[in-house]
């Protein structure tokens, strides 16, 4: 019997055994599809950060249509992924459970390899300093998804846009989906977003059409097929997910926009023009809702499955930016994973609301299963809890605390494995084994008035710091995630920075100690936040060595290092201590950055070595801090 069947027939049997049935008390006789079950849309943008639309205080891009959604219904402002990256919130979303206890933290689904049984390894490169999990790189078929529960009871079921979790036999077809459109293992729009796309089942469209565009047509088929009946729609766009690509005609619209605005943050065009392309698909499917006459039946969530994309760069320029908030996608810190979240229900729920309730991707699965009238499968754990209660104007759990569970270092995004608790206002995050002893380092923040998580309030509130590091202690154990542990081959290094061969590093009493014993002393990095456009290096420094000192960049766009790139770097060789400034132009994202600090032996000092990112004159930040 095929894997859907069975689980069919599971689902029945729980339905059989007597319940309550939380909200809407909805039954139907045995064998009968009760008409008056609501329907589901769930819209999930791919990388739309929490600051990326009207909405949310964007005022560069044009969000009307999500506007509008947010009108009809409750806006989260405290919305959470439970990852900083793609494949695990889907997961997530699709079961109610954790990425850590499904084992599957980063989003390699795409990949052929097929593993199921993931492990902590023995050992990692002398580079890391601790050993990192591995990840499923697919999500089982014997994991229930709410799409399968629907179906019990006559739901029809769709699967539009981006799976990622997986290659055949891991597909929507196999998880309770009817019909199916794109759903495939890609990470992005498979070739681009432009037609024609080498996908099986994706329509066949005019050489051009977006791919947005496209899967919406075929969403709103499939919403005048099934008006008669309860339906589930999971409409889960490919934007505005790398490439980045848009309409030409909108990229000219926000570049305009942007030029007439130097001092925004968010500065890039052809972000901009993807954001709207969404904005206009989100709009078509409102309005298809609405001229079917089946708005008042029909619970929408729009949401995203991770924060914006920080660390690639688009025109020179970063391809979004999340401030407020910290960071962005494939980063703990909260710009990498608190995410827009609205849900409209007319008539059921608040309109034009905004709720500040801490919830998390996990929470989706009860709350569709609630609002449908239907119990959980007993087989399998939810790690979520419900926003039903929420969403009809109920007070929040004040002592409801949410996970984000990633312990692993992609490089481009600046992120180190850790965990974090949010319960409150305070965030804690767990950086695993990155004490200088090799015990793992606490950062605890309060949000309500830091959301930029600026100021570590660990050492000024060790009780709270512990309270909170218990509860991560806790949700590791319930969930039984794989965690990071010491990597017995790791050579200590100085917080990323190696040397070449005319250099010995010591990293002791809050300095990094240079002796030069060549003529070409450097250290270099690739171990920082995504970076791109002018930037400012600057060294708090010391030294007695002699000759020029020198900035190199390797970037994207120029791999390696250049003389004809080189940046000139004044330093006193005097023995004194100096604070030394040097500006520099990057063509592309900076991947590799190298410091030559003199050009003859000597002992040289550094205390601090800090890279000031300019989005905008004026609108220095730091990007990375690097205090030896």
């Amino acid at each position: 019997m095929k894997k859907v069947d069975e689980w069919l027939l599971r689902v029945v049997r729980i339905l059989a055994i007597p319940a309550i049935l939380i909200s809407l008390q909805i039954s139907a006789p045995a064998g009968e599809v009760d008409l008056r079950r609501p329907n589901v849309v769930f819209m999930l943008a791919d990388d739309l950060g929490w600051a990326d639309t009207t909405v949310y205080g964007s005022t560069l891009y044009e969000t009307p249509h999500i506007a509008r959604l947010a009108k009809q219904g409750l806006t989260f402002t405290n919305a959470y992924a439970a990852s900083p990256l793609c494949s695990p919130t889907r997961a997530s979303i699709l079961t109610g459970q954790y990425p850590g206890r499904l084992r599957l933290t980063t989003p390699a689904c795409h990949l052929p390899q097929e593993v199921l049984d993931p492990q902590v390894p023995d050992r990692a490169s002398p580079h890391h300093h601790v050993v990192m999990p591995e990840t499923r790189t697919r999500l089982p078929n014997d994991y229930v998804t709410y799409a399968e529960v629907l179906k019990t009871v006559g739901y029809r079921t769709a699967f539009l846009g981006k799976w990622h979790l997986g290659r055949e036999p891991y597909l929507p077809e196999s998880q309770g989906f009817d019909v199916v459109v794109g759903g495939r293992h890609h990470p992005g729009p498979p070739g681009g977003y432009f037609a024609p796309w080498p996908c099986e089942t994706l329509p066949r469209s005019p050489d051009g059409a977006h791919i947005d565009d496209a899967i919406t047509t075929e969403a709103i088929k499939f919403l005048e097929t099934n008006r008669q009946r309860p339906f589930l729609l999971n409409l889960w766009f490919y934007s505005v997910h790398a490439p980045f690509e848009a309409k030409q005609p909108l990229i000219e619209k926000y570049r305009a926009k942007a030029k007439a605005d130097p001092t925004n943050l968010q500065t890039n065009p052809v972000m901009g023009a993807m954001i709207e392309t969404l904005d206009d698909n989100v709009g078509r499917v409102l309005d298809a809702l609405e001229r079917l006459g089946l708005s008042e039946n029909t619970l929408v969530i729009f949401t995203s499955d991770n924060g914006g994309n920080m660390y690639n760069f688009v025109e020179g320029v970063e391809a979004t930016n999340n401030a407020p908030l910290r960071n962005g996608k494939g980063n703990i810190y909260d710009g990498g994973h608190r995410v827009p979240l609205i849900v409209s229900w007319p008539g059921k729920i608040a309109q034009d609301e905004r709720s500040d309730a801490i919830v998390s991707s996990v929470d989706y699965f009860p709350t569709i299963l609630d609002v449908a009238g239907l119990p959980r499968p007993e087989e399998q754990a939810c790690d979520g809890a419900s926003l039903w209660p929420v969403l009809q104007g109920g007070r929040p759990d004040p002592a409801r605390a949410v996970f984000c569970h990633f312990p692993h270092m992609p490089p481009a995004t600046g992120s180190l494995p850790a965990t974090s608790v949010r319960q409150g206002d305070w965030k804690l995050l767990r950086f695993y084994g990155d004490a200088s002893e090799g015990t793992d380092r606490l950062e605890l923040y309060r949000l309500a008035d830091d959301p930029g998580e600026s100021r570590n309030l660990a050492g000024s509130d060790p009780q709270r710091a512990a309270d909170l590091n218990a509860l991560v202690e806790k949700h590791l154990a319930d969930t039984q995630a794989l965690v990071p542990k010491i990597n017995p081959a790791y050579r200590p290094s100085a917080l990323g920075w190696t040397g070449n061969q005319d250099v010995k590093l010591d990293r002791t009493d809050g300095v990094l100690h240079i002796e030069s014993i060549g003529n070409d002393p450097w250290i270099e990095t690739d171990f920082f936040p995504p970076t791109g456009g002018k930037i400012t290096v600057e060294l708090r420094i010391k030294s007695n060595a002699s000759g020029l000192g020198a900035v190199y960049v390797a970037t994207q766009a120029d791999p390696r290092y250049a003389r004809e790139r080189m940046t000139p770097l004044k330093i006193e060789h005097d023995g004194r201590w100096h604070t030394v400034r040097v500006d520099v132009e990057l063509a592309g994202r900076l991947e590799r950055l190298r410091i030559d600090p003199a050009q003859a032996p000597g002992a040289i000092e550094i205390a601090r070595i800090r890279l000031i990112q300019w989005n905008a004159p004026g609108a220095g930040r730091v990007s990375h801090d690097w205090s030896f």
